[in-house]
């Protein structure tokens, strides 16, 4: 479809992704990735302790719930890309190449969540009040990281003309920055609906939204979680919808769209079910401690 031309304002898009410092490439998009996770760290550690956990707890175990989000992102997008790696004249060593962007969000929580199990679990703390903590955590983790995209100029709609559109240029991979004609001007590809942006404030919404119904209403062990997975995946399904960058399609949608579809009804039901249950706390309850101790008791009698 051809880009339209604008005609009045646009948002201007980075005509650099990144920045050499010697030997060193220092990644904008890696950079906002870096920055949701400081900010998600910081936010869940003020909620964890809210719910009787402790200082320093959330790091630990941040420190195996983050490695394996990133790595499980990334296996997300590389195995719904698969011919962006591995067609012949493809590098699959780039899919390696996390920084020139790429990680599938529902591949990074479900590899999180494995991760953080693994660090409650060596902690003795409750993992399902680490999910409902880290919620709104992650959702704004989710809104800065879609500012990468932006320096990458990609995760843009259709061509428009509304006043908000995003300019969207030719980026070489080799320079991380965009291509030039040969008056040496930037080659601009043209204007898009910013995809990137509304998923960006759809996450700092539902983000706003989740601390509030939880801070008014305490809702049930589990259902901050549901409603961070229906709410978010609510808003993807309407922007997958809306793009226009390659994916691959599945009945005419894209796979994203039909995965997200499937978790709006799962994080809904989830919700429905287990909103009236009692609050999560970080710590286990009573009965399952006194229940635990009871059964070391007996097998070292």
């Amino acid at each position: 479809m051809a880009a339209l031309v604008p005609t009045d304002s646009f948002i201007p898009s980075p005509t650099l992704s990144a920045v050499h410092l010697g030997p060193l490439t220092i990644h904008f998009y890696a950079l906002c990735i870096l920055a949701g996770i400081i900010l998600a760290i910081w936010l869940t550690s003020r909620r964890w302790q809210q719910r009787g956990g402790q200082p320093g707890q959330v790091l630990d175990i941040c420190l195996w719930a983050v490695p394996a989000g990133i790595i499980g992102g990334r296996i997300y997008h590389v195995i719904t890309d698969p011919e962006l790696y591995f067609l012949p004249g493809r590098n699959p060593w780039n899919a390696f190449a996390i920084w020139d962007g790429g990680l599938g969000i529902w591949g990074a929580v479900a590899f999180g969540c494995l991760g953080a199990w693994i660090g409650c679990r060596r902690l003795g703390v409750s993992f399902v009040a680490f999910l409902d903590a880290v919620s709104p955590g992650v959702l704004f983790a989710q809104a800065l990281g879609r500012w990468g995209n932006w320096f990458n100029n990609e995760l843009y709609g259709d061509p428009t003309t509304l006043p908000w559109k995003l300019q969207i240029h030719r980026m070489d991979p080799a320079t991380a920055a965009a291509a030039t004609d040969p008056s040496g001007a930037p080659i601009v590809l043209g204007y898009f609906q910013p995809t990137f942006l509304y998923e960006s404030l759809w996450c700092l919404l539902v983000g706003l939204v989740i601390m509030a119904v939880d801070s008014r209403t305490r809702l049930g062990a589990g259902s901050v979680f549901a409603l961070y997975v229906a709410g978010y995946s609510a808003g993807r399904f309407a922007f997958e919808l809306m793009r226009s960058d390659y994916a691959n399609l599945i009945l005419g949608l894209r796979v994203n769209t039909w995965v997200a579809g499937l978790l709006v009804l799962a994080g809904a039901a989830a919700f429905a079910v287990l909103c009236r249950r009692e609050r999560s706390t970080a710590n286990p309850s009573p009965h399952r401690t006194a229940g635990l101790a009871g059964a070391k008791g007996s097998g070292t009698g």
